[in-house]
C-alpha cells in the first residue's frame, strides 16, 4: 500500500493539468525539479514508549509536517511489533517518512516554522533521532516481471 501511495504521489507530481489550449499555442510543460527526489526518513526513540506517547508523536508529525511545500509523501508510524527478524532494527517507537520533490523543497522545509516547532514541542520526549537522507536518482512501482 505504502508503495502505491508513494506512486500515485509521483504521479501526481508528473502530471500537470491544465485548462483547455488554443491548438495554436504551444502545450505548457510541467515544471521540473531540480534535481533528484530526496528522501528524508527519521527515527525517534522516546525516553518513555508508551503507546500513549508514540501515538502523541505520530500526531504531531501530521500535525506540523505533513502539508509542507515540495513534499511527495508523507508518512508517520510506530515500529511493526509483528516484524522482528534479526536483521531488524527495533532501536526506535515511531518513524516519520518524507520524499520531497528535490533538495530545494528540502532546505526549505528544514528552516519552515511549522518543523522548528515541532522540534521545540517534542524533543524534550526523544532520547535519541536519526536521520537518514538520501537521493532518490529512480523510481518505479509495481510488481516485477517474471
Amino acid at each position: 500500500m505504502t508503495r502505491l501511495a508513494l506512486a500515485a504521489a509521483l504521479a501526481a507530481l508528473t502530471t500537470v493539468s491544465a485548462p483547455a489550449q488554443d491548438p495554436t499555442t504551444a502545450a505548457a510543460k510541467p515544471a521540473k525539479a531540480a534535481g533528484p527526489l530526496i528522501g528524508h526518513m527519521v527515527y525517534f526513540k522516546l525516553k518513555d514508549p508508551t503507546a500513549a506517547n508514540r501515538q502523541k508523536l505520530v500526531d504531531a508529525c501530521k500535525k506540523y509536517l505533513a502539508d509542507h511545500d515540495g513534499v511527495v509523501f508523507f508518512s508517520a508510524g510506530v515500529l511493526a511489533d509483528g516484524l522482528k527478524r534479526e536483521v531488524n532494527d527495533r532501536d526506535w517507537d515511531v518513524a516519520l517518512h518524507l520524499v520531497f520533490a528535490d533538495q530545494a523543497a528540502h532546505d526549505k522545509y528544514q528552516d519552515h516554522p511549522e518543523h522548528l516547532k515541532f522540534i521545540e514541542e517534542n524533543k524534550a520526549g526523544w532520547a535519541k533521532v536519526r536521520v537518514f537522507d538520501s537521493e532518490f536518482a529512480d523510481f518505479k512501482a509495481g510488481k516485477k516481471d517474471k
